[in-house]
Parts: C-alpha cells; structure tokens; sequence
C-alpha cells in the first residue's frame, strides 16, 4: 500500500507496480483519488522513453494498481506500507494512529518523510520494531536511489527485508547506520537550495544567474532553481518552515515569505506549469541559456 497520491506517492506505486508488485493507493477524498489516478496515467510516457517500456507493460502495471479512499480496504492485506503524505507530524500521527488499528500486526510501515526521522514518529505507529524510513528522490524511475533509515527500535530483519524490496523494485538502497535528518541526499542538497533561496530572497540575485554559476561551474544539467521546480513549492515551502522554525530569525523570515508568495501567485514549479521557469519550455533547457 502506498498512502498519498502525490507527485512522488504516485511515482512509488507505479515503480512498484511496473517491477512486478500489486499495489493500493490510498488517498483521502475522491478528488484526491482522480488526481493520483491522472499522475499515474501521466507516467506512461516517461516509462516508454525512459525505461523502454512498452503499450503492453506499462498497462500491465497500470492493472497492478488499485486506488481508493478507504484506508481499512487499502491496508487490511498490506505486507508493507509506504507513507508519502504531507509534512507534517500532526497530519502524520492521526494517519499512523489510524492506520495501526487497521493493519495487520505483522504489515511494515514506511515513511517516505523528507524531514523527520522514523524516532519523531514511532511512537505513533504502534510498532517501533516495525517502522523505519525508505526515502525516495523525484523522477523515481530514474533518480533511483532508495535511502533507508531506521530508528534505534528497528528490527534489523524488518530494516534488511526492506532493503531486499526496494532493490526488487529497480532501487539502489543506500542503508544509513544512525538516523540524520535529510538523510544523504537533502542533507548535501537542501544547504544549496537554501543558499540559493536565500540569494534571490534578499537580492542579491536573479534567477537565472545563479542557475547559469551552478551549471556551467559544476557542469551539471540543473541549477538549484530548476531543481526546486521538479521538487514543487509545496517542499520547498515545508523545508523554509521547519528551518524558520528551527532558526528563527528576520532572514529565514523573508526566504519563507518569498517562498509563500510564490505559492500564493501559483507558482507551484513544474508540475503546475510553472514555478520559477515556464513548462514545458523552461528556459534553462534551451540551448543558449548558458551563453
């Protein structure tokens, strides 16, 4: 079961459905379901160029994906349960103390958290043994790396038997030894887009110049901001929240606002159409950007 039919809760359940596996994907309103359903659909072709697929597997993995509204239907036979809902440890204890009276005893749970570690949230879960971290990063199928983070309570068979699933499903597993948060990947990725918030926040500098330094500098495809379109604002905003609330100052104050008013303007980032760049023609990809 994967709960949270989200831009990347989406992308877990396809992988997991295109390496062989059957899944439910719950989320909490009709709505919520036909837009999950959308994303799911809107895989297909991504997989084709990407990953060679053909008409005949990606429909097999489509049929392997069931979706619904009713978390006892959704978990009642689940081995293993992936969370990918929001940020937020509110929202995320009521799901768990929902969910651990509905699961079977013997079910797996599994945070796809980006912020917290699985010792914020265990407690919640009603099986600490049974808990830990599968951390995935966007364009799953491609970017994929699995980090995997337990708490110091984690059954070492519970921790290795996830290991084992996430390379069945075409992952890297990248085992962590202690919990950090931001795992390896935000923990050296989430310092730069800060940086970079904070450079167009106060300004020092536009856009597209700091994009243009990280990409000719570091020889890499994307700047920090075309970065952070393929993330979506929504993180973004969660990340710039949860430092202003860990370092609350005048500077992480206007890094938030900047972000918020993004938000507020409809700026999401790709997925959306647009973020700090126009899709699906963003300017970093064309061929003078870096001239």
């Amino acid at each position: 079961m994967v709960a949270g039919g989200g831009i990347l809760g989406s992308q877990i359940a396809f992988q997991t459905a295109f390496h062989g596996f059957r899944v439910t994907l719950y989320d909490i309103d009709d709505a919520a379901i036909a837009r999950a359903r959308q994303s799911c659909a809107g895989l297909k072709q991504a997989y084709a160029t990407d990953m060679g697929a053909d008409d005949a597997a990606i429909e097999a993995t489509l049929g392997r994906i069931a979706f619904t509204d009713a978390l006892g239907d959704a978990a009642r036979d689940a081995h293993l349960v992936i969370e990918a809902i929001p940020e937020s440890i509110d929202i995320k204890k009521a799901f768990y103390n929902q969910l651990a009276a509905l699961a079977p005893a013997n079910t797996i749970f599994a945070s796809n958290s980006s912020t917290f570690v699985p010792s914020q949230l265990a407690e919640f879960t009603g099986r600490a043994e049974r808990y830990l971290h599968l951390h995935f990063s966007n364009r799953i199928w491609k970017h994929n790396t699995a980090e995997i983070m337990g708490s110091p309570a984690t059954s070492p068979d519970v921790f290795d038997t996830v290991t084992v699933f996430a390379r069945r499903i075409g992952m890297v597993p990248l085992p962590l030894h202690r919990e950090h948060p931001g795992y390896i990947g935000n923990a050296l990725l989430v310092p730069l887009l800060t940086a970079a918030l904070d450079l167009v926040a106060h300004g020092v500098a536009d856009v597209q110049s700091i994009d243009r330094n990280w990409m000719i500098n570091r020889e890499t495809p994307l700047g920090p901001f075309a970065m952070l379109d393929n993330i979506g604002m929504r993180t973004a905003q969660q990340i710039a929240q949860n430092q202003h609330k860990n370092e609350p100052s005048a500077r992480t104050a206007t890094v938030l606002d900047y972000i918020d008013g993004m938000i507020a303007s409809g700026k999401l980032g790709a997925a959306a159409g647009e973020g700090f760049y126009r899709y699906p023609d963003p300017a970093y990809a064309r061929p003078d950007f870096l001239c």
